[in-house]
């Protein structure tokens, strides 16, 4: 009969770090469940056709080491929820009443408005804002100028019509910002969402805080006011019409 604790015993790993633990009994069972199937072909191969040996015992080994090597997967799950439970949700929630800005060029539609920061690294000569569905569909398009052209931190407000002069739904609009420079290269603009954080959740394996009724990772957020305190302001605005 084969018994699977022939092979080699696991090696102890640090027990100060719970994930090389488990990684490392992960590996050691994998190992041992292959030394295992090994020799039970072997014996299945070898063994005397007028006295088999007992399948019950084999099947009993089978089931044990699967069970063992459910729970070490078990507990590997279990550690990833617990380590973004500590590093992510309870961060985050620090953040609900706060004002914040995070990286994202999406944000919602609601009460008939759109709001987003964006900001150009140089002076542009050309800039183009586009307002795109989910979909890819360009519903507002316009040309900034004067002020909105400068270097810096520029708002931009989008009422909800596009450009046939109809209503959006409320949903989630992507920004689309377009800048050339006075060579006419492209420059590297970046899109914020800013405003009081509401609520955090969890989805994904990533931890989501709403800014504005929009969700953006908490990992995007780049500042954080007190709320008592007033927003930055951006030097200029453009609204869309």
């Amino acid at each position: 009969m084969v018994d699977s604790t022939t092979a080699a015993p696991p090696a102890t790993p640090a027990a100060s770090n719970p994930t090389a633990t488990n990684n490392a009994a992960l590996a050691q069972l994998s190992s041992n469940f292959g030394t295992f199937l090994s020799l039970l072909t072997t014996q299945l191969k070898n063994q005397d056709p007028l006295s088999p040996m007992d399948s019950t015992q084999f099947t009993q080994q089978l089931t044990q080491m699967s069970g063992v090597q459910a729970q070490l997967q078990t507990n590997a799950l279990l550690q990833q929820v617990a380590a973004n439970t500590s590093s992510g949700v309870a961060t985050a929630v620090s953040l609900i009443g706060k004002n914040v800005r995070a990286l994202s060029s999406t944000a919602d539609l609601k009460a008939g408005k759109a709001e987003w920061t964006y900001n150009l690294p140089a002076d542009a000569t050309s800039l183009k804002l586009e307002v795109v569905d989910s979909n890819g569909k360009v519903l507002h398009a316009e040309a900034a100028s004067g002020a909105n052209l400068k270097a810096g931190d520029h708002d931009f407000t989008w009422n909800g019509k596009d450009m046939a002069g109809g209503t959006a739904p409320d949903a989630t609009y992507s920004l689309r910002v377009t800048a050339l420079d006075s060579g006419g290269k492209a420059l590297d603009s970046t899109t914020y969402v800013q405003g009081l954080v509401t609520s955090v959740e969890q989805a994904n394996g990533d931890t989501l805080i709403t800014v504005n009724g929009s969700k953006v990772s908490w990992s995007t957020v780049k500042s954080i006011t007190d709320a008592a305190a007033p927003a930055a302001t951006p030097p200029t605005a453009t609204g869309g019409s």
